[in-house]
């Protein structure tokens, strides 16, 4: 029996179909980095935690960042890979146990490119070796640093420029997406997505901070998507035509909260348009807040259209949104030190999801907070109170 929605939240939960991905909902489960699977793999406190999404009632999970198959794909030994038959055995446990608790799930692929070490000075037992490995930065620049969470100690360590990406190089990460991709749907994922935002590898060649290349992967905006393009193809071409592939992106990065890759729609649809010509068949949209508008210079109701909305009128695909669900707080305000403020924002979500601006919300500390916030949303129950202290703890005791 299929359960009651109350009335004016039944667009969170209508149906939705991307190539054979059914999803029963809406509603996502944000990827969030725990660096908590010992080792790279994910175990049964992983697949508890994720099963207990998809037991809630959210239409899909979405992992957190997984580490594609290359040695400088992600700079913390508790951050999970794909990137072999035993990371796939691994996942396998996971993706069952969310199967057989009624939800689907995505592998989110990840390469953290010229932000190497910012999850290292964590790792204290491997800080030192993973420091000194040499990052992927298309033209060996860290990003001229602006308004950012990060100490300017921090900064200071890691912006020593270092040798460009060799063609070698650019080979051999685009080979490692399309194996970690095959891995993925090996490990029963019922599809994947690319993390291409925040400033790590695939964005980082759309930043023309970070890409002053002059061989084919640098120039315009056009040249300069030229590398994420390939390696969607190369993802597709792994996962076959049935599998959905989705690809998050955003216009800020972790260097500078200010940045702007596209400063017009025209310039937008020049960069997700070759990625949707490539293979992507969502766009994934990861602002501070859900409803920004991402052009509000602009006249008339075009200036209220947000960076999801864009993509979806500039591709044709579905949209994601993500940022700030039942949070009045910024995860970059809050790292400043600024409290969690509960926001229930929900109606603001329909609103937006009813006159198109988006296919999907993802939230994340709200499914940190309750794992059944579906049902919590589907039953316009009050939004559960968020306590970073408590529900960013690692899943596991400390050793």
């Amino acid at each position: 029996m299929t359960p009651l929605v109350a009335a004016g939240r039944e667009a969170l939960f209508r149906s939705l179909d991307v190539r054979s991905l059914h999803l029963a909902n809406r509603l996502v489960m944000s990827p969030m980095t725990r660096m908590d699977c010992p080792g790279g793999l994910p175990d049964e406190i992983n697949r508890d935690y994720y099963a207990a999404r998809a037991a809630g009632g959210t239409g899909l999970v979405v992992t957190e960042g997984i580490g594609v198959d290359h040695p400088t794909s992600v700079d913390h030994s508790a951050i999970p890979r794909l990137d072999g038959p035993e990371s796939v055995a691994a996942w396998r446990v996971v993706t069952d146990a969310v199967h057989a608790a009624g939800g689907r799930i995505m592998a989110q692929l990840w390469h953290v490119g010229p932000l190497w070490g910012a999850n290292a000075r964590f790792d204290r037992e491997n800080r030192d070796r993973l420091v000194a490995m040499h990052p992927m930065r298309p033209s060996g620049l860290w990003g001229t640093p602006g308004v950012t969470t990060y100490s300017e100690r921090s900064i200071e360590r890691w912006s020593p420029a270092v040798e460009p990406m060799t063609e070698s190089d650019i080979a051999d990460v685009i080979g490692a997406f399309a194996r970690s991709a095959r891995y993925a749907l090996e490990a029963g994922f019922d599809g994947v997505t690319l993390h291409g935002g925040h400033g790590y590898l695939l964005d980082a060649f759309v930043w023309a901070d970070t890409n002053r290349r002059t061989d084919e992967w640098g120039g315009d905006l056009a040249a300069r998507s030229r590398f994420p393009a390939a390696v969607v193809v190369a993802v597709r071409e792994a996962i076959g035509a049935e599998a959905p592939l989705f690809y998050r992106f955003s216009q800020h990065t972790q260097q500078d909260y200010t940045v702007l890759k596209a400063t017009n729609p025209e310039e937008l649809g020049v960069y997700l348009g070759a990625l949707a010509e490539a293979g992507v068949d969502l766009f994934d949209a990861s602002t501070r807040r859900f409803n920004d508008p991402a052009f509000p210079d602009l006249e008339g109701d075009d200036g209220k259209v947000t960076l999801a909305g864009w993509a979806r009128r500039l591709t044709g695909k579905p949209a994601g949104a993500v940022g700030g669900v039942g949070i009045g707080t910024s995860l970059r305000e809050q790292k400043s030190g600024k409290a969690a403020v509960a926001a229930d924002n929900i109606d603001s979500v329909v609103e937006c999801m009813e006159r198109g601006e988006f296919d999907l919300i993802s939230i994340g500390r709200m499914h940190l907070a309750d794992p059944a916030i579906a049902r919590v949303l589907r039953e316009a129950e009050p939004l559960p109170e968020f306590d970073r202290e408590v529900h960013e703890a690692p899943l596991r005791a400390p050793a």
